[in-house]
């Protein structure tokens, strides 16, 4: 075992199991040298890219972490754009403080407001008591906006506002709260077109887009494919109590052959599922279960 043996196997009766354990070996052999060919991931803070793609959106990342500088997060849904902002959140100076998550395209406009600016005693029917919004909230900290992209052009202005006052107004109340909050902003539109087409305000664009991070689709970084579902195979493994050692190489090669249309969170989705259905230690091509859907535009 001190030369490098993964196992060790005595020849006893039917030589099956042997095959099998020798087999296992192999690709537990060549597990370690995919890792190792991989070049050595660039890490921040939980995030790891093997590919030039993520190698230089975590660069960047980790240079205006530091900073309070605004960020604008851009790129397609499901490629971890939270993520990384929770990352710049851990490295910055503010890591201490509270990260307030708010997803805007989740929320009807009429609850936006009282959600990001809070609200007064008596501010409308069943507002009961006073309460403080997300930008309070963040105080100290990082304040995350996801899909920026869908604020009406009435909450445009209002967030505009705060950028530039740094300060926000509960709703139904009239005394101003100074605003001490890093701001990272997150969307899968093209913002550019929208200030073109005058959906999305252009002084606002320039506030929120201080910095810019695209984070690449998946199928813009397959090197980082391995290494993202072998993660994602060793949490599960362990959430269901399987000992699944990795992929054969038959289905890793099928994971790399997938489009990825839902990006790292479709990725994520098949590998619990193929732990879920796995029977042996490695994952299995016909256990690799992906989704198809039509040929559909990218948001």
């Amino acid at each position: 075992m001190r030369a490098g043996a993964s196992d060790v196997v005595c020849v006893r009766g039917e030589p099956e199991p042997v095959v099998q354990r020798v087999q296992e070996a192999v690709r537990h052999r060549r597990e370690m040298d995919r890792r190792a060919a991989s070049g050595g991931p660039w890490k921040f803070e939980g995030v790891v890219g093997s590919s030039p793609a993520m190698h230089e959106v975590l660069r960047v990342a980790s240079i205006v972490a530091p900073t309070d500088a605004t960020v604008l997060l851009t790129g397609e849904s499901g490629t971890g754009k939270e993520l990384v902002a929770r990352s710049i959140h851990l490295q910055s100076r503010r890591a201490s403080g509270p990260l307030v998550v708010l997803h805007c395209g989740a929320i009807p406009e009429t609850l936006l407001e009282t959600e990001l600016f809070g609200h007064e005693k008596g501010a409308y029917t069943h507002a009961m008591g006073a309460r403080p919004g997300k930008f309070e909230q963040a105080q100290g900290g990082t304040l995350f906006l996801d899909e920026v992209g869908d604020m009406s052009p009435r909450m445009q202005v209002k967030l505009l506002r705060v950028l530039q006052e740094r300060v926000v107004e509960r709703v139904g109340g009239t005394r101003p709260v100074a605003v001490d909050c890093r701001i990272v902003a997150a969307t899968n539109r093209d913002l550019r077109r929208m200030v073109r087409e005058g959906l999305f305000r252009e002084d606002l664009f320039y506030r929120l887009n201080v910095v810019n991070l695209r984070v690449p689709a998946l199928r813009e970084r397959l090197e980082d494919l391995p290494a993202l579902a072998e993660f994602f195979l060793d949490k599960y493994r362990r959430h269901v109590g399987k000992p699944v050692r990795g992929f054969t190489d038959g289905a890793m090669q099928k994971l790399l052959d997938h489009p990825w249309p839902g990006n790292v969170r479709e990725l994520e989705a098949v590998v619990h599922r193929a732990v879920i259905l796995t029977r042996g230690v490695w994952v299995q091509p016909e256990e690799v279960q992906l989704d198809v859907f039509p040929h559909r535009s990218a948001r």
